[in-house]
């Protein structure tokens, strides 16, 4: 199976942005037409997004809500979206507005059951973000750090039936370090969910580093800022993949 390439659209107030290490005062704008992005990444070649409610992400619940809804009907291919969904009802009513995933990530290390739940309900829908610094999970926005590692949530949902484990070094998230190939590849191999690697992509290279370690778990890679600043061709990348 080749490695997918989501392509991300982060939402700020309508805008599309991308934060520095999620940092809210930290954010560059990228434009303030969601739906037309999505268009250019399908137009490239993107069969898949990844899109972030980030005002919904710090204030648990949806905050962006027309700009997504506007994306999905655009846009040909699946939509993953994350950011402030906490409830059954939030989980059920995007999935209803043709979102194919839903991203649960601080309901996940505070309520595992809602997590399994959801699972249950809605099979192969649910996707589990570790959001880690210095190896411990970040939530509410990464604006707190647990005292849980990344792996040990990770195997929480080992037989849960969630779609995939989405994995953020949030320490490079934004920066165009270089994405932590090491830690999401250690990840991979000790759970058996498939995991999507995120933050600090900065070229082609890092796809094909990526590509190569899909035979260990690794299903895709988000990328953001690395397009936006033109350091990532989408059509190399999506290309590169698809032959690996």
């Amino acid at each position: 199976m080749s490695l997918i390439v989501f392509p991300a659209i982060d939402l700020k107030g309508g805008q599309v942005v991308r934060l520095a290490e999620g940092d809210m005062d930290r954010a560059t704008v990228y434009g303030d037409d969601p739906a037309a992005q999505a268009m250019l990444f399908a137009e490239a070649g993107a069969g898949h997004l990844h899109v972030v409610d980030l005002d919904g992400a710090f204030a648990g619940e949806s905050r962006n809500g027309e700009a997504v809804r506007a994306i999905v009907e655009r846009f040909p291919g699946r939509v993953q979206l994350g950011g402030g969904i906490r409830t059954p009802e939030s989980v059920k009513a995007w999935f209803d507005a043709g979102v194919s995933r839903v991203v649960i990530g601080t309901a996940a290390l505070e309520n595992p059951q809602f997590v399994r739940d959801m699972a249950s309900a809605h099979p192969g829908g649910i996707v589990v973000a570790v959001d880690a610094r210095d190896g411990m999970v970040a939530t509410k926005g990464w604006a707190e750090v647990s005292t849980t590692t990344a792996a040990d949530l990770a195997r929480r949902f080992e037989d849960a039936g969630v779609a995939a484990l989405l994995f953020t070094d949030v320490g490079r998230d934004g920066l165009l370090k270089g994405c932590n190939v090491e830690a999401t590849v250690e990840l991979a191999r000790a759970v058996a969910i498939p995991v999507i690697a995120s933050g600090g992509v900065k070229a082609i290279d890092d796809i094909e580093i990526l590509a190569r370690h899909a035979v260990d778990g690794i299903e895709g890679v988000i990328t953001g800022r690395a397009l936006y600043d033109g350091r990532l061709d989408l059509s190399a990348a999506l290309q590169l993949a698809a032959a690996a």
